[in-house]
């Protein structure tokens, strides 16, 4: 037995779902590190700009005054400010030359001094008035930093409004840096907890999804296996333990079961099916043979020949007619025989198929009672599919009656439909057997002996042909008096 398929089927859905699992943590790890990224980097710029504007500002005002920026006041004023907000700053000429240092990320040697900084930096700042970046300033730094730079310009006041105002060219420029080193290391942080939190969730989902994939395969498998058992021979195989469950899988257990309960009860009824048909064919075949050689080896002495071959003849025509009988069959259940409905007079049909049987019912000497409307009964379907059905029950109905006994015709209408009744005095069919009296080759009479002209075939032609138009038959046995009913749809 191949199980590949439901292997498959179980590493596809556990891939898919581990698939999805990681690209969910790692979308929502990148959001959540990219957003603590910029956040963090946002606060310290913040920090900065705010300690840049004040320095700037103070230093505007100092070269205002005309005191040089070089100055022991001024250097003492930036040595304060770094110590307070632990940022690096750096005064430096209009040219980019650093004049004055302070801060944590310098050389410990302040070697910085008469440095240059980098001239794309000197530029952004006389350009465009300010800077923001992370960068080492080609070394200056000793860590990677969050750096701001603005230059500096002398301000006097305005006489006309009293606002200040930029004179001059910038005398100065100032960078202020933060050492970037603590938000890489808050982000390394968070990153390696996240990591730890998606490995542990990987691994609870991972053991969630192979119990869920497994719940779902392992029904799979067991309705695999069970399907070959059945398809081998085993027809008894269900499956009894995920019948009681109420989902999907509960439904496809219950639907496996019926398909099987079915297909059962189909390979029972050939079994039976081929086992009537031997039986109808062997006895007329056997008669045939026994009187045939009789005849041929001089048994049968010449006065009663003519006996024996009419014995051939009537079992040669009963032979006939069931294997006409069956290729009907064969084309009813091939639906061949279903044809587009049309309007007909029921009464009509019914009365027709009574006088072709006029003779049979005059040989037993039958009275016949009816009880039909006045004017036609209108209904829809196939006038020659309804024809064989009156005729196979009224056939039935007079073979079946008691000599000099009753028929009776009745056709009423209700609800739109038009009930057509056909019954007979005769023998009453025992209760155990009305509930097979419409399946194939059964037949009331259990010997097999009595009416011999049957084959069995009628009744479940009827049904089938019935069912075929979604019309219902019934019968009832009581007291001598059997009677057949079926609908038609009225127009």
């Amino acid at each position: 037995m191949n199980t590949r398929p439901i292997h498959t089927m179980y590493f596809r859905q556990m891939g898919v779902m581990l698939c999805l699992i990681v690209f969910c943590m790692s979308l929502l790890g990148a959001g959540f590190l990219s957003l603590s990224y910029h956040y963090y980097k946002n606060q310290i710029q913040e920090t900065i700009q705010q300690d840049i504007n004040a320095i700037s500002q103070y230093a505007s005002d100092v070269a205002s005054q005309g005191i040089p920026l070089s100055s022991a006041q001024f250097r003492a004023y930036i040595t304060s400010v770094s110590g307070i907000t632990g940022n690096t700053v750096l005064y430096c000429q209009a040219d980019g030359r650093i004049i004055f240092a302070a801060g944590p990320d310098l050389p410990e040697d302040h070697s910085v001094v008469n440095r240059y900084v980098p001239t794309w930096a000197v530029r952004a700042i006389l350009s465009n008035k300010s800077y923001n970046g992370t960068t080492t300033l080609n070394d200056i730094l000793t860590a990677e930093s969050l750096v701001s730079g603005v230059p500096i310009i002398p301000v006097t006041l305005d006489p006309f409004t009293g606002e200040t105002i930029s004179v001059g060219d910038p005398t100065g420029i100032l960078f202020i840096a933060s050492d970037a080193t603590s938000m890489l290391a808050f982000l390394n942080h968070s990153f390696q907890l996240f990591f730890l939190t998606a490995v542990a969730v990987l691994l609870i989902s991972l053991v969630i999804c192979s119990v869920t994939v497994q719940r779902l395969v392992d029904p799979l498998k067991v309705m695999s296996k069970s399907a070959y058992r059945f398809a081998h021979g085993e027809v008894d195989t269900r499956v009894t333990q995920y019948a009681h469950r109420s989902d999907e899988i509960g439904e496809l257990a219950a639907a496996f079961n019926a398909m099987a309960d079915s297909l059962s009860q189909a390979e029972q009824q050939r079994s039976e099916f081929v086992a009537n048909v031997s039986h109808e064919l062997k006895t007329p075949m056997t008669t045939i043979a026994g009187f045939a050689e009789g005849i041929l080896d001089g048994t049968i002495p010449p006065e009663k020949q003519r006996e024996s071959l009419q014995v051939i003849s009537s079992e040669t025509r009963r032979l006939s007619r069931l294997v006409r009988r069956m290729l009907d069959l064969s084309r009813m259940q091939s639906s061949e025989r279903i044809a587009a409905q049309e309007q007909f007079d029921a009464a009509e049909v019914l009365l027709r198929v009574l006088v072709s049987l006029e003779q049979k019912i005059t040989e037993k000497e039958l009275n016949v009672e009816t009880d039909l409307p006045d004017g036609p009964v209108m209904v829809w379907g196939d006038p020659d599919a309804v024809t064989q059905v009156c005729y196979n029950l009224l056939d039935n109905a007079v073979k079946f009656s008691a000599p000099q006994g009753r028929l009776f015709l009745k056709i009423t209408t209700r609800a739109g439909k038009a009930q057509l009744s056909i019954g007979n005095e005769g023998e009453t069919i025992p209760s155990q057997q009305l509930s097979h009296i419409f399946d194939r080759f059964h037949k009331a009479d259990t010997s097999r002996s009595s009416h011999k002209e049957g084959v069995g075939l009628g009744l479940y032609i009827v049904k089938t042909l019935l069912n075929a138009y979604k019309e219902d038959i019934t019968v009832t046995s009581q007291d001598g008096y059997t009677e057949f009913t079926f609908t038609l749809s009225e127009v």
